[in-house]
């Protein structure tokens, strides 16, 4: 009876992990980030002198405060009445950041400084031709939503691309200031990203940008 009891003890146990873990890997639930650290850093010029492109990357991930810091850098809120980081046409805010990393991509949602699940595999191949992009800590996606600009009319593209535009500067700067690596690019097959990003056809991949720790 001891024997019997034991063994259905283990596998109850056994079950019962088995239930944690497919929770877990269903998990849609927000990811919550860390405040961003808005002291410290290099001073403008220093980051300024120091940016570049870079396309080498160690594999090495980011942690989660860096990653919070970066997205907030980019295109993070940082006046109380919603307005952001970086400038935008109108303040329409139409550029959304979706966030490629070894274990998911995800949308950041800066309102809430929450990273929102898209996909829970690793997709960073797919957001450039370039081989690199895969060893990249993240791939940052810039997307598009477009019925936001829709009282741009025939200026849209130049709007979006350069809203996009100063928000890639300050990811640049970033990581000058933070001794990351990073390049802006437009080599993306766009079509199967959208896919993998379940984007809707008025949503429109502008440009992405890798970025990581530069192998030594």
């Amino acid at each position: 009876m001891k024997i019997r009891s034991r063994l259905l003890a283990a596998l109850l146990m056994v079950f019962a992990l088995n239930c944690s873990l497919l929770s877990f890997a269903g998990e849609t639930a927000p990811v919550q980030l860390p405040s961003p650290q808005k002291d410290g850093g290099k001073p403008l010029m220093s980051a300024l002198n120091d940016r570049s492109s870079g396309r080498s990357y160690s594999g090495e991930k980011l942690s989660m405060q860096t990653l919070s810091n970066l997205l907030w850098a980019a295109f993070g809120i940082n006046r109380p009445d919603g307005r952001r980081t970086a400038p935008s046409a109108h303040n329409w805010q139409e550029t959304d950041i979706y966030v490629a990393t070894p274990d998911g991509a995800y949308l950041y949602d800066a309102k809430n400084n929450t990273l929102i699940p898209i996909v829970s595999k690793d997709i960073r191949s797919v957001t450039g031709v370039q081989s690199y992009v895969k060893d990249a800590a993240v791939n940052l996606v810039y997307v598009s939503d477009t019925p936001k600009l829709k009282e741009a009319g025939p200026d849209s593209q130049i709007l979006s691309g350069a809203d996009t535009g100063v928000i890639a500067e300050n990811v640049y700067l970033f990581c000058a200031s933070e001794g990351l690596s990073a390049v802006l690019r437009a080599g993306i097959d766009r079509d199967a990203l959208a896919r993998e990003l379940q984007l809707k056809p008025e949503q429109k991949i502008i440009l992405a940008q890798s970025v990581g720790y530069p192998k030594k």
